[in-house]
């Protein structure tokens, strides 16, 4: 996908899901950059019309209608907010490195940049906006793993790294490895490579790894075979966790990709408890710890544990770090 069409459909999903009310397209023309730049009516017509059937063939739930009932209005659009969902994605390394970038700059000032300039021309052409409506598709830091910027670095610059390594609750040991590439498979994220102690190509799952990923040896000393399939690797050797079930309590109309996954137990006025299946304690809580205090972990204790201590290393690492400097 193009990344001018990308952004185009992105600032289109932003008009969409910000406004309160139906959106003419008019109104639309003006609130979306690439839109206003078209040459002619017959250009926009023709750009709008394959967005709106690109938006709906990622599943993206498009309405239309009239906001005056009792009038025959103009047809507008929007996208509701308590059926929005985007379907899975799937992203190469090189794209996460870019959107993992693109999320801590949305972390720290989350209208920033093309998202606040879509927000003030809806405003600017009479439209009433919720910026809250956009916190469903707000890219959040952890939900990459913590040890993928650093193997990411290590893949690239062929170098090979050190690191705690825990599998089925044991405790860590330090593991070798001479890094050939990451994959996503499943939902999951594995560097694949030559694991240095066993001299023989090894899978490890990245939300298992403990602590921090410190590279060692010069770059370029690492050599990714000829025959090397990394893919296949990962289908090969990384076998799936049996599945299980977190019991979550989430306030209302909060984390709603979770709420999706899984079941409504009970519903009260601050919120609702839900069963949702996982299979990664470590993974789970990276998912969980994103949404902070609108999530509340009542079981399993491993998953409450996990969840815990990423919150603790987060607040002791913004303790480290000091005030900073804001965006």
């Amino acid at each position: 996908m193009a990344v001018s069409r990308t952004e185009r459909l992105l600032n289109l999903v932003i008009c969409l899901l910000a406004a309160t009310r139906f959106v003419t397209k008019d109104q639309i023309r003006q609130a979306v950059p690439q839109y206003a730049d078209c040459a002619n009516d017959e250009a926009f017509e023709r750009m709008f019309e394959r967005d709106k059937e690109d938006l709906r063939e990622m599943g993206i739930p498009l309405e239309t209608g009239s906001n005056e009932i009792l009038f025959d209005d103009e047809v507008g659009y929007r996208i509701p907010k308590d059926s929005y969902a985007l379907p899975a994605v799937s992203f190469d390394s090189e794209e996460l490195a870019v959107l993992g970038v693109a999320a801590r700059m949305w972390q720290h000032a989350t209208l920033a940049g093309a998202t606040g300039r879509a927000i003030r021309k809806l405003e600017s052409v009479g439209v009433d906006v919720d910026p809250e409506a956009l916190a469903v598709i707000e890219p959040r830091v952890d939900a990459a793993e913590p040890a993928f910027a650093a193997l990411w670095d290590a893949v690239q610059q062929r170098r090979r790294v050190r690191f705690d390594y825990s599998r089925g609750g044991a405790a860590a040991k330090q593991r070798r490895l001479e890094p050939w590439g990451l994959v996503s498979w499943h939902g999951r994220w594995y560097v694949v490579g030559n694991d240095e102690d066993r001299g023989a190509t090894r899978v490890f799952r990245l939300s298992r790894i403990q602590g921090d990923v410190s590279a060692h040896g010069p770059a370029g000393s690492v050599v990714v075979p000829e025959d090397a399939d990394i893919n296949s690797s990962v289908r090969m050797l990384a076998q799936p966790a049996p599945a299980r079930t977190a019991r979550l309590f989430i306030r209302t109309e909060r984390a709603i990709p979770l709420r999706r996954q899984g079941v409504v137990v009970s519903e009260d006025r601050d919120g609702s408890l839900h069963d949702v299946p996982f299979e990664d304690v470590e993974q789970m809580a990276s998912l969980v710890s994103g949404f902070g205090p609108a999530v509340k972990v009542i079981g399993p204790d491993d998953l409450k544990g996990a969840v815990i201590r990423r919150l603790q290393n987060t607040l002791s690492a913004a303790s480290s770090a000091g005030t900073g400097e804001a965006l």
